[in-house]
């Protein structure tokens, strides 16, 4: 639905610059901007202005730029006064555009106009924060991937196939009556494999992209005195966690963000793991462990001259499912008929022994794949919707294989076919857009 209403905004960072931009859009942009120069304004053309106050004095001069319906970014008629960047000089203009018929824009709603008006998708729109956000090359790179329709060309495809296999089913549905039996074609369990291959290639993408939008969460865990902190410090690059031989030094959690081989890393260093009365100290232990059930990697210490323990032990059949890997520390205190089996990692903080296998270890193939041309932005939402997508494609799948119940397929197909319209926007609620949104920077 069209806006009614024209919105403005600053649209450069709060400070002084050479330069300030305040952007308009909508209706009567035009005539704001033709009211607040005294002069008409020509699409496609950069043309110098004065900019007047309701007394017909100077405010201040420079650029307007004048976007016509349909040609703009929101979809609507957009003019961008560029100006000189003093703060109080830009809140005037904002403050005269105001007066002559527009108010101030919500957080995102200039991005939010142009997935209304069909301009960019919802991927596309969460790219664009993503873009000023980027924290990297790589990921600016990615989100930039994702600004083009990579990521929505992907899901538009996998999209397409599953309404096929529903086209096909309901269609056979419909001729129930007819002696051919449509769901005995045996090319229809093939095309649903080759819909969830495609469909788990794409989630490992997705999941790709969202640690290189988010950032991996590693989290130290081990028994007391088993060198979490002195980790995190050698990875910190600095002393960022207390370190002393007294057990139970380290009673909350200690958080670190650093980068590796590019890749964004949240590194949080948890409370020893014991039995303890101390109210403190449980109270830090089960802060580790709700850290432990959210990372994406944990990395178990386990001091390398005392080995492994029936405390570590307990630890480790405590995290289940949760990817970890077992890490030994100390080893430059190890004697040489002592040294460690290959298959364990052993590493020193003091001696620097075993880390690069240990970063590799952390990064694995992301370090590569972060390069990769193909690799685009993604964020958890569309991680967990392809993740739904691809339980309602099996489940298809093993009802075909077992019954050929036609209806339970199809139910099955629409709803993978509306978890993927989630991700580009296409079924959404307000609810949704508001959240997304709402996190975007004023002005764009």
């Amino acid at each position: 639905m069209p806006a009614t209403d024209t919105i403005a905004a600053i649209a450069t960072p709060p400070g002084v610059g050479g330069i300030g931009i305040v952007r308009l859009s909508g209706p009567l942009a035009l005539n704001i901007g033709e009211s607040l120069t005294d002069s008409s304004l020509r699409a496609k053309r950069i043309q110098f202005r004065n900019f007047y106050d309701n007394t017909a004095s100077p405010i201040d001069h420079g650029l307007c730029l004048y976007f016509h319906t349909p040609n703009s970014f929101t979809g609507e008629d957009v003019v961008e006064i560029q100006a000189h960047g003093g703060p109080v000089l830009l809140d005037m203009l904002l403050e005269r555009v105001c007066e002559l018929g527009a108010r101030l824009a919500r957080a995102g709603e200039f991005s939010e106009r142009a997935f209304l008006n069909g301009k960019i998708d919802l991927t596309q729109a969460e790219a664009i924060a993503d873009l000023i956000d980027s924290g990297s090359r790589a990921a600016a790179k990615a989100a930039i991937r994702s600004l083009e329709g990579k990521f929505s060309t992907q899901i538009h495809q996998l999209r397409d196939q599953i309404i096929a296999l529903r086209t096909y089913i309901e269609a056979a549905l419909d001729f129930a009556e007819e002696e051919i039996d449509f769901l005995a074609d045996k090319s229809l369990g093939d095309r649903l494999s080759n819909s969830i291959t495609t469909l788990e290639e794409l989630l490992a993408q997705a999941e790709h992209g969202r640690v290189l939008n988010e950032g991996l969460v590693v989290v130290l865990a081990g028994v007391p005195n088993a060198g979490k902190s002195s980790l995190l410090n050698y990875l910190a690059g600095y002393d960022a966690a207390i370190v002393t031989e007294i057990p139970g030094t380290t009673r909350d959690v200690v958080r670190e963000q650093i980068s590796l081989k590019g890749i964004p890393l949240h590194i949080n260093d948890t409370a020893g793991l014991r039995d303890s009365e101390n109210p403190v100290e449980k109270e830090g232990i089960r802060r580790a462990w709700e850290e432990i059930n959210k990372a994406d990697t944990v990395l178990v210490l386990i001091d390398s001259l005392i080995g492994l323990t029936p405390e570590d032990q307990y630890i480790i059949d405590r995290l289940k499912t949760i990817n970890y890997h077992l890490v030994y520390s100390k080893c430059d205190l190890l004697t040489g008929s002592s040294r460690p089996a290959e298959a364990e990692l052993y590493i020193s903080t003091k001696t620097g022994e075993g880390m690069d296998d240990l970063v590799a270890l952390i990064t694995g193939d992301l370090s590569d794949y972060n390069q990769d041309n193909r690799v685009f932005m993604a964020r958890r939402r569309h991680v967990d919707a392809l993740i739904r997508a691809r339980e309602c494609l099996l489940q298809a799948r093993k009802i075909f294989q077992e019954s050929c119940a036609g209806e339970l397929i199809a139910e099955d197909l629409r709803k993978a076919q509306q978890h993927l319209s989630e991700i580009t926007g296409e079924f959404s609620t307000e609810d949704l857009l508001g959240e997304i949104f709402s996190k975007f920077c004023v002005g764009k």
